[in-house]
């Protein structure tokens, strides 16, 4: 899937991120976006679903310590995207039925 090689490059560096590529250091959300990133380039179906789960517990994780008094708008609406996106990986490339976050 195309979507899925995002980020992934074979042939280049993996210490060299490319012109406007997400690395660690510029994440705005990194305690959860780096296991959601790890998620959508593996393809190890093996390791896929260990990447998909530790993806959701960083993201549920993030939610229990998020403050309803904060703006957390955008994130919110990152962690909605990131959680349709994980969604959709676990039933197009494990074989999942439609379900929501978790196993």
């Amino acid at each position: 899937m195309a979507w899925r090689e995002i980020g992934y490059r074979p042939f280049l560096s993996q210490t060299e991120p490319e012109m406007g590529e997400q690395t660690v250091d510029n994440l705005q959300y990194p305690e959860w976006q780096k296991p959601y990133q790890d998620a959508l380039v593996e393809l190890d179906k093996n390791k896929l679903k260990w990447r998909v789960v530790a993806a959701e517990a960083a993201i549920f994780n993030r939610l229990q310590t998020m403050s309803s008094s904060c703006d957390t708008s955008t994130e919110m609406q990152a962690i909605e995207d990131a959680l349709a996106s994980l969604c959709y990986l676990k039933k197009e490339s494990l074989g999942f039925a439609e379900q929501g976050v978790g196993y």
